[in-house]
């Protein structure tokens, strides 16, 4: 998610420019080139940008296509060639949220969309190089059409994903209200890919919900529960409410469900957690910077439970980002039992930087890491009791996590 602070494209131009750039050099700095192609493309003269490391390798690709390379189609600029070799030096990184937004891209990625444009009501990633879902948005298209946490997209209307980033793969898939899209997913290997036809709409963020659960076992012990489905602006004021109606409830057990709670900001994650957390008590850790300086985020300390609270946080694959900053901060310091399955995740934070007037990066410039030092991004985080949903749950209307969640808390 952006600083924007969150939140979701690949030109397929100079194959060979990009390969050099990607692979790097290392060969001798007396080939360089001239001083005024140097100024011309970086800004810098050739001192400043040569000074360390070789280009040369670059320059002879761009040369010997300069030269050689005979076009089938419309020629290709040598500014298209600049962002081609930007966009091979961002997919060196090896990160799936870095990405270079050429003219036309960064103009789609900056334009408000609301009025002429529609979605499917999902968030994707990037999930071992396969675009994945994260999880599809509560009563959004993608739910009614029965797509899942993990769900992977290998085509976009007949179109491979495969080389696509996050961004582009989020612009094919958004379009007109009223217009549709086709999916081709896997879900499981045994059973091949599937086609889902699915029609935009306007998608309207959902963000809370409450109810309270009186088992039929115990009935004098009945579970209020919490569903946040987003980490919005004004998901803590929401979130304060809700949590007083639990309080007015007079009930003492707590479910706060955060399945296919894709993430959102990191500072409504923190506020969240500083009603159940002292103050001064860590929520989440960030590691900022080529120094990796380590930023601390502590609960405000509004810690307004007693010892009497019994908590348990549902998560499941779709479960990122925020969600999966507060989960790991009321598990670690003891407030909640964590039960479903792995989480996504997504522990990092994008931000927009302008290369150009018209032409930006999407970069990470930092990593989140839970109280005691996981990292969310590269572990996500592991239920203290894992309880899976099939599809036979999802077609019989059962929720085994759920019902776990509930038996936990009664039978204290």
């Amino acid at each position: 998610m952006m600083r924007l602070r969150q939140i979701a494209l690949f030109a397929a131009v100079g194959v060979i420019i990009i390969s050099a750039f990607v692979s790097g050099t290392l060969l001798g700095y007396h080939n360089r080139p001239a001083a005024e192609k140097v100024l011309a493309l970086t800004g810098k003269s050739p001192d400043m940008a040569l000074d360390k490391t070789d280009f040369s390798p670059f320059w002879e690709a761009w040369n010997v296509i300069d030269e050689r390379y005979v076009s089938t189609e419309e020629e290709v600029t040598n500014q298209d060639r600049v962002w081609g070799a930007i966009e091979g030096m961002t997919a060196s990184l090896g990160d799936p949220y870095t990405v270079f937004l050429p003219p036309e891209q960064a103009e789609l990625f900056e334009e408000d969309i609301s009025g002429n444009f529609g979605g499917v009501g999902m968030e994707v990633g990037m999930r071992q190089d396969i675009l994945t879902i994260i999880a599809p948005l509560k009563g959004s298209p993608a739910e009614r059409a029965g797509l899942l946490p993990d769900d992977k997209i290998i085509e976009i209307d007949g179109e491979s994903t495969a080389g696509l980033s996050i961004d582009e793969a989020v612009y094919r898939i958004r379009g007109e209200i009223g217009t549709d899209v086709k999916l081709t997913l896997l879900r499981d290997i045994d059973k091949g890919a599937f086609d889902v036809t699915i029609t935009r709409d306007t998608i309207n963020v959902p963000v809370i919900d409450t109810e309270i659960i009186t088992p039929e076992e115990n009935p004098d012990k009945p579970v209020f529960v919490v569903s946040l489905y987003s980490f919005t602006g004004n998901s803590p004021g929401l979130f304060q409410d809700a949590l007083r109606e639990f309080a007015e409830s007079g009930s003492t057990r707590l479910i706060l469900d955060l399945r296919g709670n894709p993430g959102g900001y990191m500072e409504a994650a923190v506020e969240m957690a500083s009603w159940f957390l002292p103050s001064g008590k860590i929520v989440v850790k960030e590691i900022a910077g080529k120094e990796k300086e380590e930023r601390v985020h502590r609960s405000r300390g509004y810690n307004v439970f007693n010892d009497s609270l019994e908590m348990v946080i549902l998560v499941n694959k779709g479960s990122a980002s925020a969600s999966e900053i507060l989960a790991g901060a009321l598990s670690e310091h003891g407030v909640a039992q964590i039960i479903g399955t792995k989480t996504f995740g997504k522990g990092s934070v994008q931000e927009l930087i302008h290369i150009t007037p018209d032409a930006s990066l999407k970069i990470t410039v930092s990593r989140w890491f839970t109280p005691n030092g996981i990292s969310i991004s590269e572990e996500g985080l592991s239920p203290d009791i894992e309880v899976d949903v099939t599809e036979e749950d999802i077609e019989g209307g059962r929720d085994p996590q759920m019902d776990r969640a509930v038996a936990e808390l009664i039978k204290i």
